[in-house]
């Protein structure tokens, strides 16, 4: 084994700068999920009397522990203004300034709970939503894996996204821009590419792809648009697939199940695949519409 260390490589920098750990940022995100949805993610109940305490306990815990991670990813890729900075000092004020965001993401993920809410007829109610829906916990990681890579934190942020993805089956990249009240039914097989765009009051089924339309430049295509811009109102039904940087979907439109698109679409569409063909229809012509169908 030694041997193939030295030969294949494929271990972390033993001598020198050391990778995150998986298994802390792990604990980290789960405890995260816990001070996101008090009492929801943890194995006993939360009373009032005891909130403030343990908000305090879980926080500095956090802190401290995350600090050392950040620490990690700044100097295994230090971010382009971090030239000249002390990387402890930096990793500190990330740390922080990551925490002190947190009652805004909070918000955010209140509007995916009343989406998934409202959106789904067998939810008996919010609480159920965020105990029980793998798309809550899915999209409040990578709400919060977002906060971290727009602070140019490397790997932290994957590491997180994919944790949860192992979880629920939901493959959202932290790089996504996602707006409020977003909701994934089902969810499992969905993937969300780093350089999507999300409006607000999306809903999405299981096996979504909104992907890259080739991968064949490989790095060349680093920071480039790749995956498409889904506007206001969409609704895009399980299988579908909606591929390219250039492709926007307009608002208040709804994309059927399993459709292929690499082509926009103007707001209001309905694109239906009929086992032949795609079509874009238009909402507004309602005679173009397919009998009794619910738009």
């Amino acid at each position: 084994m030694l041997e193939s260390y030295r030969e294949v490589g494929g271990i972390n920098h033993l001598d020198g700068v050391n990778l995150p750990s998986k298994s802390a940022i792990a604990q980290i995100t789960l405890d995260l999920l816990r001070l996101l949805f008090p009492g929801f993610f943890g194995e006993r109940p939360v009373s009032s009397t005891e909130l403030r305490s343990i908000t305090t306990d879980l926080i500095c815990s956090i802190d401290r522990r995350l600090e050392v991670e950040v620490f990690k990813s700044l100097e295994y890729a230090p971010p382009p203004d971090a030239a000249g900075r002390d990387l402890q000092t930096l990793a500190r004020h990330v740390t922080r300034d990551f925490l002190a965001q947190m009652p805004r993401t909070r918000e955010l993920l209140q509007t995916d709970a009343e989406a998934a809410y409202q959106g789904d007829p067998a939810a008996l109610s919010e609480d159920e939503v965020i105990v029980a829906y793998p798309c809550i916990e899915a999209i409040s990681v990578q709400r919060l894996a977002h906060e971290l890579y727009l602070r140019n934190v490397a790997l932290l942020p994957r590491i997180m996204t994919e944790w949860a993805h192992g979880r629920t089956g939901i493959d959202l990249h932290p790089g996504a821009r996602i707006g409020t009240h977003f909701f994934i039914d089902h969810g499992t097989g969905t993937v969300v590419g780093e350089t999507c765009v999300i409006g607000n009051h999306v809903k999405m089924y299981q096996g979504v792809g909104l992907v890259a339309r080739s991968l064949a430049g490989g790095q060349q295509l680093r920071g480039k648009r790749r995956h498409p811009t889904i506007e206001d109102h969409v609704t895009i039904y399980a299988g579908a697939t909606i591929v390219g940087g250039e492709t926007v979907i307009g608002e208040g439109s709804t994309i059927g199940a399993n459709v292929f698109l690499l082509e926009s679409v103007p707001p209001r569409s309905l694109v239906v695949y009929d086992g032949l063909t795609v079509r874009v229809l238009s909402k507004n012509d309602r005679g173009s519409m397919p009998e009794d169908y619910e738009i």
